[in-house]
């Protein structure tokens, strides 16, 4: 499945950026029975087409990945299938009376969009994945100013106080959805993310106010999942102390990229942000929505 994957990457974005434990750790989530929510189509022995789905919400909103090599459309096809099938079966189990599925694809995908197109499914949605060369010389760790404090996240207190971040600095965003401090430390994978990789920016007045959470075990880039500064602290800097922390760290890690995704409709200027930092568009992702009953 990795190879598949890395195939893929390498068609739509020029080289491979997949790793093995990103797709292991998608398939031991919680939320995924694999006997009902996986499916693998092979051309003989060759593997050319993967499915999964997931249900983080419990409600209507179901999650689904689709992956096709050119040439195998009609096995792509039978995935969705498959896939348009089981959503509405897992929203039913929600008590929901339908299922609004979500699938995020490269904008010039692998799969021929035309196809799901007539299945009814649009984009709703567009981000880019960012990313910044960096140099152990000029990235070097920012000064905290005055009246600002910059903590790693180093005990249980702290790791439930950037869950309490993330979940204020992000609602109201598109497609956040809150989650309880448990089900979330699952999602950041908490016992094996690397805790000195997450800061917690506050000020005298506010208190704790804004986070970063990066992450070194991707083979192709150092990478930014989380960033958020609450809505009544931003405008002074912190979003930026926390970028140019996480540029330093990598860094003096010997990484030469650092990478990040970004809402290309977010209305808190954090497109802006990104580039006045260095970062630039590596590929965009499409949102694609579909709703069944």
């Amino acid at each position: 499945m990795t190879d598949l994957l890395n195939d893929i990457d390498r068609i739509e974005i020029g080289r491979p950026e997949t790793d093995l434990h990103t797709v292991e750790t998608d398939l031991t989530r919680p939320d995924v029975r694999l006997q009902s929510d996986s499916w693998l189509a092979f051309d003989g022995d060759r593997l050319v087409a993967y499915g999964l789905l997931w249900d983080e919400s419990g409600g209507e909103r179901v999650d689904v990945d689709h992956y096709v090599l050119p040439g195998h459309q009609d096995a792509g096809q039978l995935l969705f299938d498959a896939m348009e099938r089981r959503a509405p079966a897992r929203a039913r189990e929600n008590g929901a009376h339908r299922a609004v599925v979500h699938l995020h694809l490269n904008t010039r995908p692998t799969l021929d969009t035309s196809l799901i197109e007539r299945r009814g499914w649009r984009v709703v949605r567009r981000y880019h994945v960012l990313q910044r060369p960096l140099d152990a010389a000029a990235d070097a760790a920012p000064e905290v100013p005055p009246g600002v404090r910059l903590r790693p996240c180093t005990d249980e207190a702290d790791r439930a106080r950037v869950h309490a971040l993330h979940q204020a600095a992000f609602a109201g965003h598109f497609d956040f959805r809150p989650r309880p401090c448990e089900q979330w430390l699952n999602d950041v994978d908490a016992e094996v993310l690397d805790w000195s990789l997450v800061w917690i920016a506050s000020t005298g007045e506010l208190g704790d106010a804004g986070f970063l959470m990066a992450r070194d075990d991707r083979e192709a880039m150092g990478w930014i999942p989380r960033l958020g500064v609450l809505r009544e602290a931003r405008g002074q800097g912190l979003a930026g102390l926390l970028l140019r922390t996480a540029f330093a760290a990598f860094a003096a890690r010997g990484r030469a990229t650092v990478g990040l995704g970004v809402d290309t409709a977010n209305d808190t200027g954090a497109p802006a942000l990104y580039a006045r930092h260095g970062l630039e568009v590596h590929y965009a992702v499409a949102t694609w929505e579909t709703v069944l009953t």
